[in-house]
């Protein structure tokens, strides 16, 4: 079984003929590091699968300050989900932080399927249970959590993601300067 194959099935148990309909939806797309793959301002039409790599969805302040919502690593079946859902344009840029193999399917292809495989509906609605709750613990922690709780967080949620891109992306996602990462870590690395 393939890995989108996995995930649609951890979702719900899939018959076949299903799972192979939601499949062949999929085409492959390979992207650059430093390639913009969804841009604020602009329609989306897509859902996506990362085979590979890492990207950011981001955005930007009138004066150019980024501040990072999210990641999505290998295996994080993905799109912008409110754009999808209203019709209106993303307020998000998604970039790829590495060469990412992604596999993208047309979001009403993918909603068309529902009527045929009541199953590919259900889990259609757990993965947006799934989106819901980590986006509601993100909203609390942001608000509850000190800097250092949150980053025990980004650890526990994205294990290596780290070692794999730059420590000012993992700041502006914390909602921190870089320099005030650099002292959490120091702190959490010290012998207790």
């Amino acid at each position: 079984m393939n890995p989108l194959q996995q995930v649609l099935t951890k979702l719900t148990p899939q018959p076949a003929e299903a799972a192979e309909a939601f499949l062949a939806a999929f085409r492959e797309q390979t992207v650059a590091k430093g390639e913009t793959v969804i841009r604020a301002g602009a329609q989306t039409r897509q859902i996506f699968f990362v085979e590979e790599g890492v990207l950011r969805a981001y955005s930007s302040s009138a004066e150019g300050a980024e501040y990072n919502k999210a990641f999505f690593v290998e295996h994080d079946l993905w799109g912008i989900y409110y754009a999808l859902l209203t019709g209106q344009p993303s307020h998000l840029s998604v970039q790829a932080l590495t060469p990412c193999r992604l596999l993208v399917a047309d979001y009403k292809l993918i909603t068309d399927l529902y009527g045929k495989y009541p199953t590919l509906e259900r889990a259609g609605r757990r993965m947006a249970e799934e989106l819901f709750v980590l986006k509601e613990q993100r909203e609390i922690d942001l608000v509850m959590l000190d800097a250092t709780a949150r980053y025990a967080n980004f650890q526990r949620l994205y294990p290596g993601l780290e070692q794999r891109i730059p420590q000012y992306h993992i700041a502006s996602h914390l909602g921190i300067t870089p320099t005030q990462l650099s002292r959490i870590r120091a702190v959490i690395s010290l012998p207790m």
